[in-house]
């Protein structure tokens, strides 16, 4: 989160990405059955993968 809002992270919580995350998952997702974008990725965060 230093990275993106260059904030000290400790004044978010874990579920204020999550959310942010869902949300661009939704607003992605054009049609029921296209991909998902984004991906997570265990220990590390969320990658972004076009097709």
């Amino acid at each position: 989160m230093e990275l993106v809002w260059n904030e000290d992270y400790s004044l978010y919580s874990r579920k204020a990405v999550n959310n942010h995350v869902s949300n661009l998952r939704r607003k992605l997702k054009t049609v029921p059955y296209s991909p998902d974008y984004i991906k997570s990725v265990i220990g590390v965060g969320y990658k972004f993968e076009a097709l």
